[in-house]
Order: structure tokens, then C-alpha cells, then sequence
């Protein structure tokens, strides 16, 4: 508690894993409801969707350094050639402002097509009668989701939010691939601090007990998040 670096990480660590909730949370059951039906092209779509998630981490960051950089990079390019964006353009992973947010991204793209995968599961064992029932009543697409899909989605809700949680907190891998927690420390999570802590420090006592405050963190949101 003494250390304003670990607490600063902390703090790092739950904007980062609030982004990936609620992005991930919110795009894999929105993909999920499109990709319900057992036809060609939603196959096709979910194995699309699912593909980055085979992909290593590294390869993953790789990727995204490549789409982020401000000089060549995609992101840049494309907003710059519509008009919505001025030179130089953004230095997404060097402006401490952006980049959590970019890793966080990132991260999303990397994992929401294995939530889609766990949704269509969940979503596939709602009774087909309760949206037969609900049409002849003249629910709309909406009121059905909201009243059926959403209420019978929430246990499956519960194993993505808790898993999304528990992949943000260890997204060491990512982070460390595109930034190594720079600039200045604005995108270091707990696994990026306990790293450097051990292997670059070699204060092996301390980086033990960050891992011990780590995972009592990990066991509490994600009890919490059951309870709710």
C-alpha cells in the first residue's frame, strides 16, 4: 500500500479488465444472437469469428503493433484517408491517453470470438416455444430479447464475465508483446509488474506477494460477480 507504482498498476488493471467486460461481454452475445441457427454461412461466420483465438498472443500483439503504428499503420491510414483524422495522426501505443485502451482492444478482438462459441452454446438451449408464443403475441425482436434471450442468457453471462475477468487480469502475454507496460508505466497490468518485479528487479519475495494480492483480487471480483 505504500508503493504508488503498484497501486497505479492496480488501478491499470481494473480500467483494463472493465473495458474487456463490458466490450466482450456485450459484442460476443450480440454476435451470438446472429449466430444462432445451425446454417453454412453462421457456421462459416463463427469459425471466423473464433479464428483469432488460435492465434498466439505474441502473434496477436505483432498484428496489432503493425495496424497501431502511427506512421504506416492501418488504423492511421484508413482514418486519415477519410477525413477524420489529421497528420500526424495518433500514436496509439505511445500516448499514455490510448494506449490501455488500445491493448484493450486488442484483447477484445482476440477473445470474443471464443465467447460468441460459449453464448451460441448457452442461447441454443432456450425452448424455441417461448419465441413462437412471444411472436404470436406481438413481442417484437427487441421485447423478445429483453424478456427471454437476456433472462435465460444470464448463467451463461455469468461463465463469460467471470472467465473475460480472469483473462484481464492475466493478459501478461499481450501487453508485454506490444508494450512491456510503457509508456511510463500506463499500460503495466499485475502480471507485466510481477515480471519485471522478479526477473528485471529480482526481488523475488515482493513479486511473490503482488501474485498472492493478484489472485485473492481474481477470487473476489469473480465471487462477486457470481453473487450479483
Amino acid at each position: 500500500t505504500n508503493d504508488d507504482l503498484f497501486l497505479k498498476v492496480v488501478a491499470n488493471n481494473f480500467k483494463f479488465a472493465f473495458v474487456v467486460v463490458v466490450l466482450q461481454t456485450s459484442l460476443s452475445l450480440l454476435f451470438a444472437t446472429f449466430l444462432l441457427k445451425n446454417t453454412k454461412t453462421t457456421i462459416f461466420l463463427r469459425v471466423v469469428y473464433f479464428f483469432p483465438t488460435i492465434l498466439s498472443s505474441v502473434s496477436v500483439g505483432l498484428i496489432w503493433l503493425f495496424l497501431y503504428n502511427p506512421n504506416y499503420g492501418l488504423i492511421n491510414a484508413t482514418a486519415k484517408s477519410i477525413g477524420i483524422m489529421n497528420e500526424p495522426g495518433i500514436n496509439w501505443l505511445g500516448d499514455g491517453r490510448y494506449a490501455l485502451y488500445a491493448i484493450a482492444i486488442t484483447q477484445v478482438w482476440f477473445h470474443t470470438g471464443q465467447m460468441v462459441v460459449i453464448y451460441v452454446a448457452g442461447l441454443q438451449q432456450i425452448p424455441a416455444e417461448l419465441y413462437e408464443a412471444a411472436e404470436v403475441d406481438g413481442a417484437s425482436r427487441w421485447q423478445q430479447f429483453k424478456n427471454i434471450t437476456w433472462p435465460m442468457a444470464l448463467p451463461t453471462t455469468a461463465v463469460v464475465v467471470a472467465y473475460t475477468t480472469i483473462q484481464s487480469f492475466r493478459a501478461f502475454d499481450l501487453v508485454y508483446a506490444m508494450t512491456q507496460g510503457g509508456p511510463n508505466n500506463t499500460t503495466s497490468i499485475l502480471t507485466t509488474m510481477i515480471f519485471q518485479t522478479a526477473f528485471n528487479e529480482f526481488r523475488f519475495g515482493y513479486a511473490a506477494s503482488q501474485s498472492i494480492i493478484m489472485v485473492v483480487m481474481i477470487f473476489l471480483i469473480t465471487g462477486l460477480q457470481k453473487r450479483i
